[in-house]
């Protein structure tokens, strides 16, 4: 076939292969069959070599033209499916401005951090640091610091968990107390609290758990005395459970603390009348407390002849639990949302 008949042959089955691009795939298709570099359009130059010298400039011409025709068909047809395709996006992803809002879920803090916070606050406020303990801890500080014996029942597998002979999760803050002892090179006064969680093989049910929190409180100073514990312990009961409320001190035992004290608070749901919630006692007991044991203080560097102090320990779920009236334990660590709708926080 001539040369210039065939470049004419491919515009017409160009122009007719126009009619059947619809959409995005069959425009690929018409573009590798006529313009990619294998196509029939882009192929006609090649008949250059047929044609005579004195046609060659009419016939590229043609070619450039017939190219042309069908490039400009292509772009034209690929803005036209391009702007289709937007609007159609556009009409599925558009909005009803008419319609509700969804509403959003504000956050609540869960009471647990709630009573630590508040804690925080009241110890701040009479001029306690806030410590942050450890909670993989070593057997050294955890029991040996805390006059702890080797044959005590605390140290028993039943109710540690150990990594090693060595290293253990911390089954109570009070370590915290032992290193703030022993990490004041200078043996100046303590004043501090130390929020956190310990660990004690348990059975969880509605009152125990394997994982808790405390609140470790320590003093040391020159003539700190019983009388100054019982009158921070006080405050701490009438800023936590109201103005109301009475503490009193039974006698106790802790390896830590000698003397040591068991801390009841006056039953706020009957004014200590006697009730199911203090199983008729009047009182509730919170915490346990006491004056830092000589031998504590003196195993961790300061001179018990000339320093003295008390440390308490508060349960943070034990205070939540009473605060609130929160009847099992777990309900703290579960998050479930309808639960922690019922504190709204400050």
């Amino acid at each position: 076939m001539d040369p210039i008949q065939t470049a004419e042959s491919v515009l017409l089955e160009a122009k007719d292969a126009e009619k059947g691009v619809k959409d995005q795939n069959s425009l690929a298709e018409f573009f590798n069959r006529f313009l990619s570099k294998k196509g029939k359009a882009s192929g006609l130059m090649a008949l250059m070599r047929e044609v005579k010298a004195e046609n060659k400039a009419s016939f590229g011409k043609r070619v450039n033209e017939v190219k042309s025709s069908i490039a400009s068909f292509y772009e034209q047809k690929k803005q036209e499916l391009e702007q289709k395709e937007l609007e159609e996006k556009l009409k599925k992803e558009r909005i009803d401005i008419t319609l509700p809002g969804r509403e959003q879920i504000q956050g609540r803090k869960n009471p647990f951090y709630q009573i630590i916070d508040e804690v925080e606050d009241i110890f701040l406020s009479m001029g306690y640091q806030v410590v942050s303990g450890r909670d993989v801890e070593t057997d050294h500080y955890n029991f040996e610091l805390l006059n702890v014996p080797k044959d005590h029942p605390s140290r028993d597998m039943q109710d540690t968990f150990y990594f090693d002979a060595e290293k253990l999760l911390r089954t109570q803050t009070s370590a915290a107390q032992a290193h703030a002892m022993v990490d004041n090179i200078d043996k100046t006064p303590i004043k501090m609290i130390c929020p956190g969680k310990a660990y004690r093989r348990d059975d969880d049910d509605m009152t125990h758990s394997h994982q808790f929190a405390q609140i470790e409180g320590l003093v040391v100073d020159k003539g700190i005395s019983l009388a100054n514990l019982k009158a921070t312990l006080e405050l701490f009961v009438k800023k936590m459970f109201g103005e109301k409320r009475e503490i009193r001190l039974r006698s106790s035992y802790f390896p830590f603390t000698e003397p040591s004290v068991e801390v009841d608070v006056s039953c706020f749901a009957c004014q200590g009348k006697g009730c199911p919630m203090c199983k008729g006692t009047g009182w509730i007991e919170i915490l346990g407390a006491g004056m830092v044991n000589p031998k504590v203080l003196s195993m961790c560097g300061y001179d018990p002849e000339a320093y003295s102090g008390f440390a308490f320990g508060v349960g943070v779920e034990r205070v939540a639990m009473l605060r609130y009236g929160v009847d099992d334990i777990r309900r703290f660590y579960q998050n479930d949302e309808r639960f922690l709708k019922a504190f709204p926080g400050k």
